[in-house]
């Protein structure tokens, strides 16, 4: 069985776009920095009100991933219960513009109807005669 890319990340031949690519390996690492990005500071139940369909597993498994890769910052407070915060780091703030292109991206070419989700090109304008 092969490995998960983001294990490989010492492994590359060098190249800039798989290396950055790994950081965001992952069904909802995107998602997360997407939330953080438009919302601030989340704690993790807002985190999964956010994002519904994410277990508590997988979001925990996720949320650590990007903690270790610097991209996400961890506090726990000391009261009870018990309060996490999660937010960007500086370098999280770096993706700032590529969470924004995907979104763009999808915004222009993904069509999410009736349960389906397909791509498209975007309509071109009419010319007037």
């Amino acid at each position: 069985m092969s490995r998960p890319r983001a294990k490989l990340t010492g492994n590359f031949p060098g190249c800039p776009v798989e290396s950055a690519l790994s950081f965001l390996d992952g069904k909802w690492k995107g998602v997360i920095l997407y939330h953080l990005i438009n919302e601030g500071t989340l704690r993790f139940n807002e985190l999964r009100r956010h994002i519904p369909s994410v277990t508590q597993r997988m979001l925990t498994k996720q949320l650590r991933e990007l903690e270790e890769a610097g991209l996400i910052s961890r506090t726990v407070f000391p009261v009870v219960p018990p309060r996490v915060d999660y937010a960007l780091t500086p370098l999280g703030e770096t993706m700032r513009p590529v969470i924004s292109a995907l979104k763009s991206w999808g915004d222009a070419h993904v069509v999410c109807k009736n349960g389906a989700k397909y791509t498209q090109l975007p309509q071109a304008p009419e010319k007037a005669a």
